[in-house]
């Protein structure tokens, strides 16, 4: 049984679940993942946490992890990418496998750009749409640099507009929101960036269909993919060949 620790937001939450219903290969309602939801909104802000001006979140972290292992869960999805600072930590107190959403951002660049891979050595640089939090924990930098690929976060007012977004889409204006990250995915792609990675799992909900060439990679549907082939092996999810949500 897949356990999602989430509430981190909780519209990222249902995002989530819908894409993980979307990759899984099913004729059938019994051909889906059981799956155990906590919607945890109690968890303080993970953001201002890293940032010093909040609260630490991991032993509310911990309390949901183990009320989802308490609850049958066999290996563990979090559908927030700045919660993943703690990752290591919440690894430390289960046995269950938890999965790495970076890591999962990783397999999907390397599948996308594997020809660039092939030819140079190197994927060329990745553009990071996240909170605050997550550019300061160095959370895609580290893990990315493993594939050979480099991190460019928006310049100042940019990075602004990003966070100013963020918190639209929670308070449910996520019309408000789409242009401020349109524009930050131009600035990028016009800085050289060949791939701009929503790594905050509201900014999806925001740019759901603003992505005509390709150029944006989805953190919380690599996570969904990633689910599915930890619970269903025997599948391989063709991220081409996913719906796309209207």
């Amino acid at each position: 049984m897949l356990g999602v620790l989430g509430g981190m937001g909780p519209m990222a939450t249902v995002d989530f679940l819908a894409k993980l219903v979307r990759a899984t290969p099913a004729g059938r309602d019994q051909d889906h993942i059981p799956t155990l939801v906590c919607s945890a909104v109690d968890i303080p802000d993970r953001a201002d946490a890293i940032l010093g001006t909040g609260p630490d979140p991991l032993p509310a972290l911990r309390a949901a992890l183990a009320r989802l292992e308490a609850g049958g869960a066999t290996r563990i999805a979090i559908p927030c990418n700045t919660a993943h600072h703690w990752h290591a930590a919440l690894q430390a107190a289960t046995a269950l496998p938890i999965l790495h959403i970076v890591d999962a951002v990783a397999e999907t660049l390397a599948e996308t750009l594997a020809e660039t891979l092939a030819r140079t050595g190197s994927g060329g640089r990745i553009g990071l749409l996240a909170t605050d939090g997550t550019l300061r924990s160095g959370l895609y930098p580290e893990r990315l640099a493993r594939h050979g690929l480099a991190c460019r976060a928006p310049d100042e007012a940019g990075q602004a507009a990003v966070t100013s977004a963020i918190r639209l889409v929670k308070a449910h204006r996520v019309a408000e929101a789409t242009p401020l990250l349109e524009a930050q995915v131009r600035a990028l792609a016009e800085a050289g960036c060949d791939r701009v990675v929503m790594a905050c799992t509201e900014i999806p909900l925001a740019l759901a269909g603003s992505d005509p060439s390709g150029l944006l990679v989805d953190a919380t549907e690599a996570l969904a993919r990633a689910c599915v082939a930890a619970c269903r092996p025997d599948c391989r999810v063709d991220a081409a060949a996913l719906p796309r949500a209207a």
